[in-house]
């Protein structure tokens, strides 16, 4: 009778405001010219020579278009297979990403996942951990959980599956063994839980899709229900490598963020919230600035982009482009962006350094760390 929580995913947009004080005579000194200033900043026109990396894409075709048009653009991208009941069936994704990965190895990675079908049996915990193998065999770098497990799945007695479920512990216990990578989505945006007038971006999705709108359905575990199971699996697991999706559903608050990061080392999260990003950015540029420089370690760049059959290669990959352009835009510079229903921005211009790390750098490191 239930069904897993299908949310779209908001669209991204750009933001912030960026105040630079007048350099003094003293500082410009010390500095050196001007021209090696500059130096520690990107422009837009360094973005087709940096290479980047968007660990999050769900692949859910064969056909080559977004792989061309991710290498044009100088990006190599993570493909996330998933227990969805709804959309390419997983055993196909996973067909799809290993093709894909074989025919393009040097453009992109892919995760892989377990299904929960078989919960309620003996031996869950065995097969799953021999189906991982297999997909390591053929190329998996990192495993995806996906929200399913504490909004779906139930036991044999109704009792809903949350993520630190002792039955989900020696799977995890393998992972951390043997420093695999892990993908957590727990839960969904805060928005899911709230009335429509206090959501920040999802009202209108919800409003037409009340069934997915938790709120409504207080029978369900709560927000604070999945993000203190999500808590609890890291204290069971505290070397696990793990990378908790859009933001490990704190994005909402930079502070409860930043209290994760710092309780958790081996927490890193990734990106793809964007608009929540750039409303922090607005409310509070040099807050948000801070939070990227201090935790530049623990971020990394992604989009969920779900990649579809395209009638129109062009129109994909200007698309695509446009997504990512207009995302190094907002990191890189301090170009003026339009936040809808919000005000007008400006961007983060973050130090070369932290965006080396961001788009990159921690995104080779965390998948480096699989010894798969």
């Amino acid at each position: 009778m239930n069904k897993a929580i299908a949310i779209i995913s908001a669209s991204l947009l750009p933001i912030s405001l960026l105040v630079l004080s007048p350099v003094s005579p003293v500082l410009d000194r010390s500095a050196g010219p001007p021209a090696k200033v500059a130096e520690s900043y990107y422009t837009v026109k360094d973005y087709s020579t940096v290479k980047k990396f968007d660990i999050h894409i769900h692949l859910n075709t064969a056909q080559p278009a977004f792989v061309k048009a991710a290498e044009k653009d100088n990006f190599t991208f993570l493909d996330i297979v998933d227990d969805r009941p709804f959309g390419v069936p997983r055993v196909e994704q996973e067909e799809i990403a290993v093709l894909q990965t074989r025919n393009f190895p040097k453009q992109m990675a892919f995760a892989t996942t377990f299904p929960v079908a078989g919960w309620n049996d003996r031996d869950f915990a065995e097969k799953t951990i021999a189906g991982l193998k297999q997909s390591f065999a053929n190329g998996a770098k990192a495993v995806k959980i996906w929200k399913n497990i504490g909004m779906d799945l139930r036991d044999t007695n109704g009792k809903f599956v949350m993520v630190d479920d002792p039955r989900l512990d020696p799977i995890l216990d393998y992972l951390e063994k043997n420093k695999i990578p892990l993908i957590g989505h727990n839960g969904e945006p805060r928005d899911c839980w709230l009335p429509l007038e206090k959501m920040t971006f999802s009202a209108g999705y919800y409003g037409s899709h009340p069934e997915y709108h938790m709120y409504l359905h207080p029978e369900y575990p709560s927000y604070d229900d999945q993000v203190n199971a999500r808590d609890n699996m890291l204290k069971k697991h505290p070397r696990l490598q793990f990378v908790g999706a859009h933001m490990g559903s704190l994005e909402w608050s930079l502070d409860e963020l930043a209290k994760r990061l710092d309780l958790y080392p081996n927490m890193r999260v990734d990106l793809s919230r964007m608009p929540f990003i750039q409303l922090h950015t607005l409310q509070n540029w040099q807050k948000t600035h801070d939070f990227f420089v201090k935790y530049q370690d623990r971020l990394v760049y992604g989009t969920d982009r779900q990649v579809n059959v395209a009638k129109d290669s062009a129109a994909l990959e200007k698309n695509v482009h446009e997504e990512w352009l207009s995302d190094w835009k907002f990191f890189v510079t301090d170009d003026p962006f339009s936040l809808p229903a919000y005000g007008n921005l400006k961007g983060l211009k973050l130090p070369k350094e932290v965006v080396d790390k961001i788009y990159y750098k921690n995104a080779q490191k965390w998948l480096a760390a699989g010894a798969v």
